[in-house]
This record gives structure tokens, sequence and C-alpha cells, in this order.
């Protein structure tokens, strides 16, 4: 591993460098076959794992996580390189859909209409804090990115430069052994925005994917809108992940239930997007008595270490703007001393009226922090679900027979959220083709789209029609004789027949 290393904030000049190659690097890695682009990311996954030791040690000096919670986020960025390899190796994701012609049509002849998706032109992607390997350099959205055909420029996160460099570094030698074109992959450094903001402008720039705050991802989403061509900006940002919890799962399994959550919100110190940091509930004993176990067993656990000086900065702050609000109660806050960096848990409640009223009681608390509401009734519960700002996940803890009972606070949860869970916890997200990691407004700019599975692809390509096309100048996607074998959408049938 390399030690003493200095990383160089990227200039104007370098920006404009990375951005002129990969727009030129579109031209031809845009037009590779599904196998060639597959080669490519299991060449980057190979690559990445011969480095062996030396990147899991840089990644925890960098982060102070742990070796088994490194290893585990490489073994996971690994696999998302080689899951979109084998959907760029059976390749019916590019959506092909043929209308062949019938010129005898009367009165109007029908022309022969195909249809598949293609790629945007180069993206940037901003590495995330929270997960150095699986949200970064060559985490989802750059796996992605390239397996639609786009050249990626990554934005390095300052706080685990090395880390994003020695991944760079294994990207750049595979686009070398697979003969990709100079430019398909870029890393850039900054400490601060002035680098981001150059390339979001910059007009070779097509797309943008960020994993982070409401604030960065907005400001990212208004200044890609405002340039003289548009692009569109992907990000996933906030979300406090409410859980229900029903009034006979709290009495049937209330302290099991407790004893769960106390570890859900202190896992990985609370530095999920998925972290449970609501919880609503209807008043009554089984609740009072969910909050005391609740508080009891969090305490219990040791606190650890955060990310780096500003998240633990943010969350401190954070914290406190939520405890000075009026009519919280603490019910849990570890007390004693703590190492540096390492981030105290508490756990507060809050009556529901007071929560509808107080919006700030809304906000995240990025860390290990959850806020329970005592709600008077399904009703209050149900109108405060409705005035929720949009979220990635919402839970519900509850005995099937309850399901039908509650049906319009789970109908408002639904409405709320991107992902549903049923008797579980929200941390934790699958990668899988039928997983959706996004939501409503803030917790993603556009809850069409999903940043983790096979389908966040969709975000790089755009649908696009060749009418009346000569059949030998098609995309083999598009040819008569299916060259490729993939499933397509012929004349109203799905098949992978010859036309």
């Amino acid at each position: 591993m390399k030690t003493n290393q200095v990383f160089t904030e990227a200039t104007s000049e370098e920006i404009n460098q990375a951005a002129q190659l990969a727009s030129e690097a579109f031209k031809t890695f845009s037009k590779k076959s599904g196998l060639e682009k597959a080669t490519f990311l299991r060449a980057i996954a190979d690559e990445i794992l011969a480095m062996g030791d030396d990147l899991i040690t840089m990644y925890q000096s960098e982060t102070g996580l742990p070796e088994g919670r490194a290893k585990g986020e490489r073994g996971r960025t690994m696999g998302q390189l080689t899951s979109f390899a084998a959907m760029l190796e059976e390749g019916s994701w590019v959506e092909a859909t043929i209308d062949t012609a019938d010129l005898d049509r009367k009165p109007i002849p029908k022309q022969d209409i195909r249809k598949m998706m293609v790629p945007l032109g180069p993206v940037v992607v901003f590495g995330a804090s929270n997960f150095p390997f699986a949200y970064s350099t060559a985490g989802g959205d750059t796996a992605s990115a390239l397996a639609a055909g786009c050249p990626v420029i990554c934005k390095s996160h300052p706080m685990h430069a090395g880390t994003g460099e020695m991944v760079a570094e294994a990207i750049i030698r595979a686009a070398q052994k697979t003969n990709m074109p100079n430019g398909v992959f870029s890393n850039l450094n900054s400490s601060g925005i002035e680098v981001g903001i150059e390339l979001v402008t910059h007009p070779d720039i097509k797309a943008v994917g960020f994993t982070g705050s409401i604030q960065g991802g907005r400001a990212l989403y208004d200044i890609a809108g405002q340039r003289e061509e548009p692009i569109p900006v992907f990000a996933e940002m906030g979300s406090i992940n409410p859980v229900v919890l029903l009034p006979q799962a709290l009495q049937n399994n209330g302290e099991a239930l407790a004893k769960t959550y106390a570890g859900s919100i202190t896992l990985g110190t609370g530095q999920f997007c998925t972290n449970p940091g609501l919880i609503l509930g209807i008043k009554g004993a089984n609740l009072s008595n969910f909050i005391k176990v609740l508080s009891t067993e969090i305490v219990k656990l040791e606190p650890s270490c955060m990310l780096h000086p500003t998240i633990i900065g943010n969350y401190e702050r954070n914290k406190q703007t939520a405890l000075q609000q009026d009519g919280l109660t603490v019910k849990a806050d570890f007390n004693d001393s703590v190492a540096v960096n390492h981030a105290r848990q508490t756990i507060v409640t809050v009556e529901g009226e007071t929560f509808l009223e107080n919006t700030t009681l809304h906000q995240e608390v990025f860390g290990p922090f959850s806020m329970v509401v005592e709600c008077k009734n399904s009703e209050e519960l149900e109108s405060i679900i409705n005035h929720l700002e949009g979220q990635l996940t919402g839970t519900v803890l509850g005995e099937k027979e309850e399901l039908e009972k509650y049906s319009s606070v789970i109908d408002a949860l639904q409405n709320r959220v991107g992902r549903i869970i049923f008797n579980g916890v929200p941390t934790g997200v699958e990668v899988c083709p039928s997983m959706l990691h996004g939501g409503p407004y803030p917790s993603s700019t556009d809850s069409r789209f999903t940043a983790v599975g096979l389908h966040s692809v969709k975000r790089w390509v755009r649908p696009f029609s060749f009418q009346s096309w000569p059949n030998e100048l098609l995309p083999a996607e598009l040819k008569n004789n299916n060259p490729l074998g993939i499933t397509r959408f012929v004349n109203g049938l799905n098949t992978s027949n010859k036309i």
C-alpha cells in the first residue's frame, strides 16, 4: 500500500480534458458489443480482487471501518460488476421492440419501426462518503453506466481519496487489458465543490449520479437544470425510513422487536441511507414497553467510529437541533466516554400532534439516532405518514391479520416510499433485479428509477427508434435474424424467434 500520498485537486484544464476524452471515447465505447463490455466489467472485478489486502488496508485506514465490512463491501462491489456483465451477456436488457411494416394496410400503409435503448453519453459519478467501494469509484453508478455504454468520470470523495485512487487504477488497467478507448474512465479529486460544479456544467456531460445529502443532491439538480442543455441528475439523498408498529405485533413481540431495532439503528454507526430514524406507534402500555426495552438495549451497545470528522460533526449538530425542539423527551443517550469520532446513540420520543406541527422533527439525523412518535390513534398515525417527505423505505411491523384493518395506513405509507418491508428491518439493500432503491422526492430526484440492481442501468439510456431502416444497417439487437438470440417484443408478442 502506498503511504504519505498527496492528492491534487483537478484543475479546470484537467476537468476539460477528462470531459473531452470521455466524449471522444463515447463514439467507440457506445458501439461496443454486450460481450465486449461484459469482459471489461469482469476485468474490473478481477483487478479489484487482485489488489488484495493492500486495498483493504487503505479502506480501513481512511474509514475506521472493520476488516469484515471492508471485505463485505468489496464483495458487493465485485458482485455488482459481474451482475451487469451477466446482463450484458444475455442481452435482452435493451428492450428491443419491433413493429414490422404492412405496406398494404389501408388507408395508410404501416411503416417498419424498431426501438431499443441507447446510451446517453458521458456520465459524472460522485463518490459517496459512506460506501467507499459499493457507491463510489467502481460502485453501482459506475458499473451501470459502463454497462449502458457510457464513459464515466468519477468525482472521488475526499475522505477516501486513497481508496478511490486504487480502485481507479484497477479500472484503468482493466480498460487497457480489454482494449477500451482512452477516456472511458477518469478519476478526479477535490476537497470542495468547485470540481463537481465544473463537471456538471460541462457541455460534454450528459447525466449525473449522486449519493449523499439532500443539500448536495438538490444543488447539483438545480445546476444541471439551469444548463443551456439541461441534463438528468439521478440523486439518492436523505431518508428517515419510517417504521410503523401495529398494536398486535407490539403486544405479541414487542420486546424482541425492540432488541432487533436497537441493532438496526446502530448498525454501521447509523451511516446507512436506510437507517430507521423514525418509529411510529399508537399510544399504550405496549408501545411504552417497546420504548423502554429499546432504550435499555441500545445503550448496551458500544459506540463505533463514524467515517470522518465531517460526518460526526453533522451528526452532533443535527442531533442538537432536534433535541432543542419543544416536546421531545430523551429516553436513551449513551453517556459514557467514547473514543474520537465515535458517535453516541440516542433515542427520543414525541407526541404525534407535536411531530405534525413541527417539520424540523421530520428531517434526517444521519447516524445512530431514532425518534419514536406516540400517536393517539390510527387516524393521527395515517395523517403523520401523509405529511412525511418522500422516503427510500417504509416498514410495517404487524401480524398478517392486522394488515387489512390498517390498510389505509399501509396505503399512505406506500405512497411515500420506494420500498415497503413487512416484519423486517430497512437496513440492508439486496442487489437484485427486483430491488427498488429510490423513492419520492427528496429521497431521490426521480422515483421512477433505482440506484441498486440491474434496472439502475435505465438511468443512463434513452429509447431510440429506427423507421424503415435497411435491415443490414440496423444494430444486431434489431436485425430480422436476431443474431444475439435475445428476447424481443415483436408485433405485440415476446419472442426470441427470427423475423
